[in-house]
């Protein structure tokens, strides 16, 4: 089978190209061609030999994406994109344009793991990770279809990137790199729902890319009932690995928070999160449920502010996130594919 070359890293770009008898510069000349100029047909790389295209196209390939469907919002203008793998596999993205900003919001894995109660993407079950090429080629196919250059980048659609650690680390590498995507590691959000473990080997390798966490919940017992991993990870050791992560980086640690009606979004609730957040270097993003399931339901506008105000004291910037593409089932929770593969069962996490 032909070696698929997009998404290798520099290193095993290199590794290949050595291989079949050329020369290490050559792996530059095909990096430029994949993530500078958006290239997959090797015929077209005209400043390659013919004979080293024709040794590329015996060996090698560069194959992308399948899409099967795209969705725009009518009230906000994000898309959303149904991908189909090379194994017939499904996966969603998300491409949510602002003035400021062009953010691609991609999964890393087919289906999840962890059981969020207020996620449509739990629903599937878990299938497999995704590779580097397929989480770098989102960004690529969405780049090509929407015709925007991003400016930002979340790890956020479907799964739990730290179940998909080495791949994951291994795409950004990749997408960050200056002399290709170029996405400056400040600009690259990745998001866990709360791999304790995991979040302490970020800390640990200096791993440069901003880092969010799904807490939705004060107390164990609220957190456990709509978010499963508590029961391996409970808050406690949650923020003590925060911490540590904190006290490493220089950069804020973004704590995300749905809020629930009923659920997560009393005055109590709020007075616990200025409790549990304080003394951490961060900052919170308050999340209005976006529909997934009649079991929930979205608070109305002044409950959301009311929270908001009550953890004004929390020496942290506060951000009430406006859903958009919820209208497509395209926002935070909503990614959800019918029938992408056989569920395999899966443990929440290293431990």
């Amino acid at each position: 089978m032909k070696v698929n070359l997009k998404g290798l890293s520099r290193r095993k770009l290199t590794e290949f190209i050595v291989s079949i008898g050329e020369k290490p510069f050559r792996a530059d000349q095909i990096w430029s061609w994949m993530y500078v100029r958006n290239e997959t047909d090797f015929e077209r790389m005209t400043n390659l030999a013919k004979t080293f295209r024709r040794n590329l196209s015996e060996t090698a390939a560069i194959r992308s994406l399948k899409k099967i469907s795209e969705t725009r919002s009518p009230s906000c203008g994000t898309v959303k994109v149904l991908w189909e793998l090379d194994d017939g596999l499904r996966i969603e993205s998300v491409y949510i344009p602002e003035s400021d900003r062009k953010t691609f919001c991609i999964s890393s894995q087919v289906g999840c793991a962890m059981g969020c109660r207020f996620c449509a993407t739990a629903g599937m079950g878990f299938t497999r990770n995704l590779t580097p090429y397929e989480m770098v080629d989102q960004v690529l196919s969405m780049m090509k279809e929407t015709g925007a250059r991003l400016t930002n980048l979340v790890v956020m659609g479907m799964g739990e990137p730290f179940l998909n650690y080495e791949n994951v680390i291994e795409a950004l590498g990749v997408i960050n790199d200056p002399e290709g995507l170029a996405v400056g590691h400040r600009k690259i959000t990745l998001s866990t729902s709360g791999i304790a473990p995991q979040i302490l080997r970020y800390a640990r390798e200096g791993q440069p890319y901003q880092l969010a966490i799904s807490l939705n919940g004060v107390t164990d017992a609220q957190r456990s009932g709509i978010m499963p991993v508590n029961d391996r990870y409970p808050i406690a050791e949650l923020l003590s690995a925060a911490r540590i992560y904190a006290k490493s980086n220089r950069q804020r640690i973004t704590f995300e928070y749905v809020l629930i009606s009923g659920i997560n979004d009393s005055d109590r609730d709020a007075r616990e999160l200025l409790s549990l957040l304080s003394g951490i270097r961060c900052k919170v993003n308050l999340i209005a449920y976006n529909p997934t399931s009649d079991r929930f339901a979205r608070p109305g506008e002044e409950r959301i502010k009311r929270f908001a105000e009550i953890i004004q004291p929390l020496a942290a910037p506060i951000t009430v996130r406006l859903s958009r593409g919820d209208d497509i089932r395209g926002a935070c929770g909503q990614l959800a594919v019918a029938n992408p593969g056989p569920a395999l069962r899966s443990r929440v996490g290293p431990r």
